[in-house]
């Protein structure tokens, strides 16, 4: 298995953080081979793959939603799908739906999905309260991000750290004008443009101005997924291709 990104618990404050790249399960192409999109690869390569990344952080068990592009947040807890090693069987998609988790547990890890758009990881390490949003065009200008930090704040957290994960660069997600304006309007930061120089919206650039706005520090490790081909990209592979995980737990008390 692979990672984009990688920092143990141990040299992280006591948090896991991980990027997840493409490579180092078992699925097939076009979803070779570390993929984590339900619903068109094999149910057993996903289930094999899920149960990597349980073994890698450490929990055992990883926690996902049903992501809609919206700003609903969960905290983890019963009622979740929970996959890993010791539940394989993904036949069913998960039973929650939000593109945001939060959480207090040890036993747990927090995933969410994307293959283009923000996967953002985010930690009070001393208050250990964890998170993990999906942040595209439509779910950052309706305020995901907010919502998480507010879902975070009753839980305790109070100083928050965000990793911001691999996701499309404005050089390669132009847009029509009429969208790329209206996102401009709301959300200045989101100001770009293509390789070839024609109108485009910036994700990262959005993302870190709501965070640092939210007295947020931030920490960008985001390669741009079509450019780079060790990343599922839905744009480049024009929708078939498989998701990548950015993932977050929390370490024994004491691992810091």
């Amino acid at each position: 298995m692979a990672f984009a990104t990688l920092l143990a618990p141990e040299v992280n404050g006591g948090v896991g953080v991980a990027f997840t790249d493409r490579w180092g399960g078992v699925s097939e192409p076009p979803y070779d081979t570390w993929n984590f999109g339900i619903g068109k690869d094999s149910s057993e390569h996903v289930s094999a793959n899920f149960a990597l990344l349980a073994q890698a952080t450490g929990c055992g068990q990883v926690a996902i939603a049903a992501q809609c592009h919206g700003i609903d947040v969960a905290r983890v807890g019963e009622g979740f799908s929970f996959f890993g090693k010791d539940s394989l069987d993904l036949a069913h998609a998960p039973t929650v739906v939000a593109d945001a988790l939060v959480s207090v547990s040890t036993d747990v890890a927090l995933a969410m999905r994307v293959a283009d758009c923000v996967p953002v990881v985010l930690a009070d390490k001393g208050k250990r309260v964890i998170a993990v949003a999906h942040a595209g065009r439509v779910g950052l200008l309706a305020g995901v991000l907010q919502a998480t930090l507010e879902a975070m704040r009753r839980e305790g957290a109070k100083q928050i750290t965000a990793w911001v994960g691999p996701h499309i660069g404005p050089e390669c997600y132009e847009v029509p004008l009429d969208m790329a304006q209206a996102a401009w309007e709301q959300l200045p930061a989101t100001r770009g443009l293509s390789a070839a120089g024609t109108d485009a919206i910036d994700l990262g650039g959005g993302v870190c101005a709501v965070l640092e706005a939210e007295g947020v520090d931030v920490e960008r490790v985001d390669p741009c997924t079509s450019c780079d081909p060790r990343f599922f990209s839905h744009r480049r592979d024009r929708g078939v291709t498989g998701r990548q995980v950015g993932v977050v737990w929390l370490g024994p008390s004491g691992s810091a």
